[in-house]
């Protein structure tokens, strides 16, 4: 028995925009659509939600296909809902960002969907509303940058204090204080030094850190 009936049935979407931090740029992760709608167009990675499958779960299917990647750090931005989104069908797209570090994707996987890193300054031109997904995922991650430690996810598990902080530069897209940084930084109490030496950029080199999940809780103060 249908309950609902009188009401008319919609397709639900969920589109993953994935940003990576290649060779120091900040860059999406896009696949060239073969197919219509909008065939030939750039695109987010995307797919609809299937029967006895919650849209959390479609989203980290999709994300799984494209990178071979599970517990990825994902989250959900905005529902999408304008009726002619979509010139195909009427399409609720559900949007979610990931933030994948450097090398831990599948290369292979990629290469099988044709999906290409661009660097987020100079995307083509993008199918659908991508491009205002694309805009309210950025402004989100943006507002949490300071406040959450999710910029980790963008690195490599060890790190030096100058790739952190041009981290933080290129996501907030201003220069940020060398000193007040590595003060903040190191009151969050989260990062830890370690005994290694990054020796690529001087020869003397650099301490290198990393991220102490264990010495991090949603309710400590993370603010850069």
């Amino acid at each position: 028995m249908s309950f609902y009936s009188e009401n008319p049935r919609f397709y639900v979407a969920v589109d993953c925009i994935i940003f990576g931090l290649v060779e120091g740029r900040l860059c999406l992760l896009l696949t060239k659509r073969d197919f219509e709608p909008e065939k030939g167009k750039w695109s987010v990675m995307g797919g609809f939600v299937q029967t006895g499958e919650s849209v959390d779960d479609a989203a980290r299917r999709v994300l799984k296909s494209l990178t071979g990647l599970e517990n990825v750090y994902m989250e959900q931005v905005h529902a999408f809902g304008e009726v002619d989104r979509d010139p195909g069908e009427r399409v609720i797209s559900v949007a979610y960002y990931a933030l994948l570090g450097p090398e831990e994707y599948d290369l292979r996987l990629l290469e099988q969907h044709h999906a290409v890193w661009m660097p987020l300054d100079s995307l083509p031109e993008l199918g659908f509303d991508h491009p205002l997904m694309v805009s309210r995922a950025l402004a989100r991650i943006r507002r949490q940058f300071s406040t959450m430690p999710i910029g980790f996810n963008l690195l490599t598990e060890l790190f030096t204090l100058t790739q952190l902080q041009t981290l933080y530069e290129t996501i907030l897209g201003e220069p940020v204080d060398k000193r007040n940084f590595r003060k903040r930084i190191s009151e969050t109490g989260c990062i830890e030094k370690t005994d290694l030496i990054d020796k690529t950029g001087s020869r003397r080199g650099a301490s290198l850190y990393r991220f102490n999940v264990g010495k991090y809780s949603p309710e400590s103060k993370f603010k850069i």
